[in-house]
This record gives C-alpha cells, sequence and structure tokens, in this order.
C-alpha cells in the first residue's frame, strides 16, 4: 500500500501540471472503486485546481468549489501524460487539463477512493486523524506522552493513524531499525531518550525515501511513470533470511494482524 512518501511523491509529481490550470473534463471509465466515484467527480468541468495538498495518505485536490480527496489504496497510482496514450488494463480514471495535460488513475485492486467533500473540517475522514510525522508537533514529547500506557507493540502504535499519520508497514519497520528498537517491545517500555530516537528515525527514513520518489515493491509508481528508488535502500522489510546489511546477522520475520515485521535481533533491542 502506498503510505506516505508515496503519496508525497504522487503529490509533487501532479501538482506542477495542474496548479492553476482547470480541469476540463473528468473520464470515469470505472466507477467501482473502494467506495463508488461521486456523481459530482464524474460529472466536473471546467473546475480550476487552486493546490495539491497532502495530508497523511490522502492527496487532496483544492478546487474553486470544493476537493476531492483521493486514497491510493493497495495498488492505485497517478500519472501525468503529456501526449495521448493507449489505455492500460485497470486506467480508470481521467482528469483532462487544460494545459493539454492527463492526470490518469491506475489501480489494480480498485480500493482505491475518489470523493467529493465540500468542507475538509468536517470531513470524516480526516477529521481524527494525528499529527504529520514530519511537523513540528510530533516531536519526542507528543509521542513520549502518547505511549505512557500503551502495552502494545510500539510497531503497532506507529501505525495507529490517531497517533501519527502515514506510517505502514514498510516504514515501521524501517524506522525500528535505524533506531535500534525491536517492534514488538511494549511501547510504555521505551525510555523518554528511546523515543526521541524512534522520532528522529522516523523523519529521517521518511524524508530519505521522499527524496528517492517511494517505495514501489509491486504496483507502485511515480508520475512520471518511475519506480520508487527507496526499495534499492530498504533495511529490514521484505528481506526475511538475508543478512543485515550492517552486522550479517539473518533477518527475522514475524506476522502480527496478517502483517510481517521484520526485525535484527543483533542491532535492534
Amino acid at each position: 500500500m502506498p503510505e506516505l512518501p508515496e503519496v508525497e511523491t504522487c503529490r509533487r509529481g501532479i501538482a506542477p501540471w495542474i496548479t492553476g490550470h482547470a480541469i476540463l473534463r473528468t473520464e470515469v471509465r470505472n466507477a467501482q472503486l473502494r467506495w463508488p466515484v461521486d456523481k459530482k467527480i464524474i460529472a466536473l468541468r471546467d473546475s480550476y485546481v487552486l493546490s495539491v495538498q497532502r495530508r497523511a495518505k490522502y492527496l487532496l485536490l483544492e478546487l474553486d468549489q470544493a476537493w476531492i480527496i483521493i486514497h491510493l489504496g493497495m495498488s492505485g497510482c497517478l500519472r501525468v501524460l503529456h501526449q495521448p496514450q493507449q489505455l492500460e488494463k485497470h486506467d480508470h480514471i481521467d482528469l483532462v487539463i487544460s494545459n493539454g495535460c492527463i492526470i490518469r488513475y491506475n489501480d489494480p485492486r480498485r480500493f482505491g477512493s475518489w470523493l467529493w467533500c465540500d468542507n475538509l473540517l468536517t470531513s470524516h475522514m480526516l477529521v481524527h486523524l494525528g499529527p504529520e510525522p514530519l511537523s513540528d508537533q510530533f516531536d519526542s514529547r507528543w509521542l513520549y506522552a502518547k505511549s505512557r500506557n500503551k502495552r502494545t507493540p510500539i510497531k503497532q502504535l506507529l501505525m495507529d493513524n490517531k497517533i501519527v499519520v502515514g506510517i505502514g508497514n514498510i516504514y515501521a519497520n524501517e524506522s525500528l531499525l535505524v533506531a535500534g528498537i525491536l517492534p514488538g517491545r511494549s511501547a510504555h517500555s521505551l525510555s523518554a531518550e528511546e523515543v526521541a530516537i524512534v522520532v528522529n528515525s522516523i523523519k529521517q527514513v521518511l524524508m530519505r525515501s521522499i527524496e528517492q520518489g517511494g517505495t514501489t515493491s509491486r504496483d507502485f509508481l511515480q508520475p512520471n511513470g518511475q519506480p520508487g528508488y527507496f526499495i534499492k535502500e530498504l533495511q529490514v522489510y521484505g528481506r526475511a533470511r538475508e543478512p543485515c546489511k550492517t552486522c550479517g546477522t539473518p533477518i527475522q520475520v514475524t506476522k502480527h494482524n496478517q502483517r510481517s515485521t521484520f526485525f535484527c535481533y543483533e542491532c535492534q533491542h
């Protein structure tokens, strides 16, 4: 599933091509995504895009009359096309832009969503979200306070979007490896110093992934059609039984809530 770096990569990739331009029309070939594409999106004509923002794993297109909230789901991606291209399987939605380009949405699993929103402040998708991990609000004091009474594993806490948004399985695993913290440790067992290290590691890993265009593990592509190159820098995720890049110890993997957790017993404690 695309996580914060992949969604931010999409935002940065499409924003220069649609901000300040009009969506002349939408072409919806398959409206049956996770939820049916809103009829207002299907009927959209001549609406200017004022900005392209991101909140958690949601892309937010600010129009002159409302917002479009896009979630990429498990396998969605957006491409910027500068000339007509033959449709590929799973190309479900086009935004035809006044400057001649097309923003094309491809989603093999159709678990993404395109929602119409009149007011972001009342959107049920956004109102309960925690702070952005790259914001000043998400600091060691915040996470330490939120972890004090939590006996859940620290990895699970980091994936709770009421605590902090945008950190999915890939980046929770990678951040905890950088921090030297075992993902199965109870959140409340971390000292204030360890929590500070975790917060700094999260910010470091996410920023590096954004620089590399995110991680392509299956379907994700950047808007320019290139894969996300952070996959080449993964330290533990998807590397079960391979040697740790730091110490050579085989990477371990366990399953919890149907999610794989990767770690190095030598480097993490």
